[in-house]
């Protein structure tokens, strides 16, 4: 009896279909693990850094030179804090996008001038519209203001030679402010030009030193003189101030950013 063949082993062949699902699984549950730990990142990073106030807005006013002065805006008084013009500072800091210590500056140049030339009526608000407009209270090109009243690297504009929409004007001063033997430019926080500067500079500390136009305070006080031209304007009255900053810088759209900084400024710091 011839016995029967062997029985052949049966060739498997794989099954693509349960290999394909099995690597769509295992891509599925990455992706799950993934983006849970993502939002469990994003969660922890929010928790770290909460989110700063928004920016201050400054809506610009359409409004007509000598037709309105700009809102009241109080500087601090004399009160029982220890130091009321750094408490003021504090909280009007918090309302707007001034920094404390430009807003010491502007409130101090305020002060003094209540007592140098209290018929000018000029407010820290006011200053504040300039400074923001010349260099958002020493902050442009990245610089920041120290404690000491200087930024962190001077500020120095682009030089006045006459080319499109720029004044010219040569020299004055052996660039011994502003770095150019050739033209003239603009320094510091509130953007003097040296000749001005010159004849209008007065230094805040009352220390005996020469002013510094980098300084904050110097350049506050300097520009409010500059501002209440020897006591001779009321910026109280629409006349009065459109007056005073055109001939800080005569151009309507320019005075029309000042006046609604500095309106803006007073409102906030009000309420």
């Amino acid at each position: 009896m011839v016995p029967p063949p062997p029985l052949k082993t049966p060739v498997r062949r794989p099954n693509y279909g349960n290999i394909f699902g099995r690597v769509i699984l295992v891509l599925l549950l990455i992706v799950v693990v993934a983006a849970g730990a993502w939002a469990l990142g994003a969660l922890n990073r929010r928790d770290a850094a909460q989110p700063g106030p928004p920016p201050f807005l400054v809506p610009i006013q359409d409004v007509q030179p000598g037709a309105a002065a700009p809102g009241n805006a109080a500087a601090p008084g004399t009160r029982a804090d220890p130091n009321p013009l750094a408490d003021w500072a504090t909280r009007v800091a918090s309302k707007t996008d001034i920094p404390q210590r430009a807003l010491q500056a502007y409130a101090s140049a305020d002060l003094a001038m209540q007592r140098e030339a209290p018929a000018c009526r000029i407010s820290w608000a006011t200053l504040a519209g300039i400074g923001r407009v010349e260099s958002h209270h020493g902050s442009i090109f990245g610089a920041h203001l120290q404690d000491n009243g200087l930024p962190s690297r001077p500020i120095i504009g682009i030089p006045l030679n006459g080319s499109a929409g720029v004044r010219a004007i040569q020299d004055t001063d052996g660039g011994r402010l502003d770095g150019d033997t050739t033209w003239d430019r603009a320094v510091g926080p509130m953007q003097f030009i040296p000749g001005t500067w010159n004849r209008w500079a007065e230094r805040a500390a009352g220390d005996g030193k020469p002013a510094d136009p980098q300084n904050i305070d110097d350049a506050a006080l300097t520009a409010a003189r500059y501002l209440c031209a020897g006591g001779a304007r009321d910026l109280g009255t629409g006349q009065g101030w459109w007056s005073a900053v055109m001939a800080y810088n005569n151009s309507v759209e320019y005075g029309q950013n000042v006046f609604s900084g500095a309106d803006a400024y007073a409102r906030a710091s009000a309420s």
